[in-house]
């Protein structure tokens, strides 16, 4: 097997995703745009994923039978992007780099830019579309690969995402995950008032998937959950994973607000104070 796979424990685990939630903290605040309270909800999960579950060779991202990741939330890239850059798809220097005009890292994923991005993002509802086009092209073609999607809990207001729901059951990808980021906000206000999605694990089980909730922030889960889902047969997963909008920062966690907004200098600092002393704590 080519991959070059990790075997990280769950406290290395916690470890990497503070040092990827420093990496947000610190792009946003350089690039002075950015949307930190979604990247860093979904900080633990793709921290499993790139550094523990994933079949991936970051010396060869096109390799034909690597997993697939698609973050269909694409305005939380600068976690894909910290994730991609920590794992070794390119130069950390890139990181300081994000939204310039030349940047191989733009406000939203770009395939054509970034190693390591296999679908580019923007348009939300569109990801699990993309995701079930490469798992359907998998069985056809006999391949082995797992395709993982994060989806917005926002995002699930689209019907897009029902229609490729719809699709992924009917065909029995069971080589499918997507995970909701279910941290209960968007950019304007709580998911409930914009407009409630609930029973969402109901409505993903109506849709013929296999269906597990989790807490998006506990590591053992996560990656349990994860494994779980690679060995799911017969229908595709969902793993609706309960998170906190901002997780790791004290002042943007569950305040609107920071769903597109970047700190301040005094803010980042404080920002990454709290961080690395929640880190040197585990």
């Amino acid at each position: 097997m080519n991959a070059s796979q990790t075997s990280m424990t769950v406290r290395q685990l916690k470890e990497m995703a503070a040092a990827i939630r420093c990496d947000i903290i610190e792009m946003i605040a350089a690039a002075n745009a950015g949307h930190p309270g979604g990247s860093l909800s979904a900080a633990d999960i793709v921290t499993a994923l790139y550094f523990r579950i994933m079949r991936i060779d970051p010396k060869n991202p096109g390799w034909p039978d690597r997993d697939r990741f698609i973050l269909s939330k694409g305005h939380a890239c600068p976690v894909w992007y910290a994730a991609l850059a920590e794992r070794g798809y390119f130069d950390r220097a890139h990181l300081g780099t994000l939204r310039r005009m030349d940047s191989i890292l733009q406000g939203h994923p770009d395939m054509r830019k970034t190693p390591g991005v296999d679908m580019t993002a923007g348009s939300l509802g569109q990801g699990l579309s993309a995701g079930l086009g490469m798992a359907l092209s998998g069985k056809l073609r006999k391949k082995d690969y797992h395709v993982w999607v994060i989806v917005g809990d926002g995002e699930t207001q689209e019907g897009s995402v029902w229609e490729a729901a719809m699709s992924a059951a009917k065909w029995r990808l069971d080589n499918l995950t997507a995970i909701v980021d279910r941290n209960r906000l968007q950019n304007d206000a709580c998911v409930v008032d914009v407009m409630p999605i609930e029973p969402l694990a109901d409505k993903w089980r109506a849709f013929g998937w296999h269906v597990v909730e989790i807490d998006g922030h506990d590591m053992n889960q996560i990656v349990d959950s994860l494994e779980q889902a690679r060995g799911s047969k017969g229908a595709p997963h969902l793993i609706l994973a309960h998170t906190v909008k901002g997780k790791g920062v004290s002042y943007m966690e569950n305040v609107v607000e920071w769903h597109g907004k970047a700190p301040c200098k005094e803010e980042a600092e404080c920002a990454l104070e709290e961080i690395r002393r929640c880190d040197c704590e585990l």
